[in-house]
C-alpha cells in the first residue's frame, strides 16, 4: 500500500483504538442484570464471567503481548481488533452462560494481544513528548466510563437492547482495523523465528534494585485493582438490586462515575506534586470507598455516587505512582518483566476478589459482602500507608547515594 495516514492521524487513531478496546471491555456491565434475570445464573457464575475475560487477557499478554516489536504494530492490531470483532458476535448472539463466556475468552484474547501493541504505537507517533503517556494513562478510564455509560444508554432507550451495542461495536471495530491499515509503521520489522519463540515465554519477575518499592506499593496495588474488579463484575448488580437503579442507563452512568475520574486524574497528575501523589492517592481511594459503603447502608445512590467519584480519583493517582515509583528505582534491562509482575498482580487482583465476592454473595447476600469487601479494600489501604510512611523514614535515614557510582535503580527509595 502506497498510501499512509500522517502521524498525527495515525496518533489519533491509536488512541481511539485504545478507548474503543475499553468501551467493549466495560459494554457488557450494565447487562449482567438484564442476563441473570433471563437466565437465572448466580451472583459468583457472573464473576466468572468475567473473570474469565481476565485470565484469558493476562496470558495473552504475557505470551504473545510482545510480538509487535518483532512482527510490527499494524499486524497485531488489525489482527486484534478483527478477533474483537467476533466477539462482538458472539456476544450479540449468545443465548445462554456458555456463549457469554466463549465472548469473554476472545474479547480477552484480542485485548490481550492489542494492548502493547496500541501502547506502543500511540508513543511511537506521539506529536509531542509525554503526550503518548498522558493518552495511554486516560484512555482507560474514560474508555470503561464510556462502555459503562453508552451500554447502559442503548440498553433503556435502544431497540435491541441486547445486541445494538456489540453490533455498532462490531462496525467500530472493523473501521478501525481499516484505519489501521494505513497507519504509519514506526517499528521495525524482524524475521527471526528465535527471536520470535523468545518474545512468546513470558518473562515475570521483580529487578532485585526495585524489590523494596514493588513490595512498598503492593497493597495499594491491589486495593486499586480489587475495586475496580469489583465495579466491573458486580457493580452494575448492587446498583440495580441495592440502590433500587432499574434504569439501565443510571446504572451506566453510575458505574462511570467511578472510572471517569480515574482516566480524567491520569491527566492532570503532572500538576501534582511526586511527594504528595501517595497521600493524595490512598486518601482518595481509602475515604471514597468508606462513602460507596455508607451508601450502600443507607441505601442512597447520591451517597454512592460520591464516592464513586473520590474512589475513582484515588484510583488514578494511586496506580499511577504506582507505576511511576516502582519504574525510578527498576534498571532497564529489568523493566518488561518487572512491570510484567506488576500487571500479574494487578490482574490477578483485578479478578480473584471479584470471585470470591461472588462466591460470599450466594451465602451471606450481596450487601454483607460489599460491606466487608469495602473494609478489606481499606485495610490494604491502611497498609500501603504504613509501608509507605516506614519507606519514607528509611529513605530519610539512609545515606546518599551518588549517581556517579551507584548503578541506575540501585537506591533505595519509597
Amino acid at each position: 500500500m502506497s498510501y499512509r495516514l500522517s502521524r498525527p492521524v495515525g496518533f489519533t487513531v491509536a488512541g481511539l483504538a485504545m478507548t474503543g478496546l475499553m468501551i467493549g471491555a466495560a459494554a457488557p456491565s450494565p447487562l449482567y442484570p438484564i442476563y441473570q434475570q433471563l437466565w437465572g445464573f448466580s451472583s459468583f457464575t457472573l464473576t466468572i464471567i468475567f473473570a474469565v475475560y481476565v485470565v484469558a487477557l493476562l496470558v495473552t499478554l504475557l505470551t504473545v503481548g510482545s510480538l509487535a516489536d518483532h512482527i510490527g504494530r499494524r499486524p497485531m492490531l488489525v489482527g486484534g481488533l478483527v478477533l474483537l470483532a467476533v466477539a462482538m458476535i458472539v456476544f450479540a448472539h449468545a443465548s445462554g452462560v456458555g456463549e457469554l463466556v466463549l465472548a469473554r475468552i476472545v474479547q480477552g484474547v484480542a485485548t490481550g494481544a492489542i494492548t502493547g501493541a496500541v501502547s506502543a504505537l500511540i508513543l511511537d507517533l506521539q506529536p509531542s513528548p509525554h503526550i503518548g503517556s498522558v493518552v495511554t494513562g486516560g484512555a482507560p478510564g474514560v474508555g470503561l466510563a464510556l462502555g459503562a455509560a453508552i451500554a447502559g444508554g442503548l440498553v433503556q432507550h435502544a431497540p435491541a437492547p441486547r445486541q445494538l451495542v456489540f453490533w455498532l461495536l462490531l462496525v467500530c471495530y472493523l473501521l478501525l482495523a481499516g484505519a489501521v491499515l494505513f497507519a504509519p509503521e514506526p517499528s521495525r520489522r524482524g524475521t527471526d523465528r528465535r527471536a520470535i519463540r523468545s518474545a512468546l515465554r513470558p518473562s515475570v519477575g521483580v529487578a532485585d534494585p526495585a524489590r523494596s518499592t514493588f513490595v512498598t506499593w503492593a497493597p495499594a496495588l491491589v486495593a486499586t485493582w480489587a475495586l475496580g474488579g469489583l465495579y466491573l463484575s458486580l457493580g452494575s448488580s448492587a446498583v440495580a438490586r441495592l440502590l433500587g437503579v432499574t434504569d439501565h442507563f443510571l446504572v451506566g452512568i453510575v458505574l462511570a462515575s467511578f472510572f471517569a475520574p480515574a482516566g480524567l486524574a491520569l491527566l492532570v497528575i503532572h500538576t501534582v506534586p511526586q511527594q504528595a501523589r501517595r497521600p493524595l492517592g490512598l486518601a482518595s481511594l481509602g475515604g471514597g470507598v468508606v462513602v460507596t459503603v455508607v451508601g450502600v447502608l443507607l441505601p442512597s445512590v447520591a451517597v454512592y455516587v460520591i464516592g464513586s467519584v473520590i474512589a475513582g480519583v484515588g484510583f488514578g493517582v494511586t496506580f499511577q505512582a504506582a507505576v511511576s515509583a516502582i519504574g525510578a528505582v527498576t534498571p532497564a534491562d529489568g523493566r518488561a518483566r518487572t512491570f510484567a509482575a506488576t500487571y500479574v498482580l494487578g490482574y490477578t487482583a483485578f479478578s480473584l476478589p471479584a470471585v470470591i465476592a461472588g462466591l460470599a454473595a450466594q451465602d451471606w447476600g450481596l450487601r454483607p459482602t460489599l460491606v466487608g469487601y469495602g473494609a478489606l479494600d481499606v485495610a490494604l489501604v491502611v497498609a500501603a500507608a504504613l509501608l509507605g510512611v516506614r519507606a519514607a523514614r528509611r529513605a530519610a535515614l539512609a545515606p546518599a547515594c551518588p549517581a556517579a557510582v551507584a548503578p541506575a535503580g540501585a537506591c533505595p527509595k519509597g
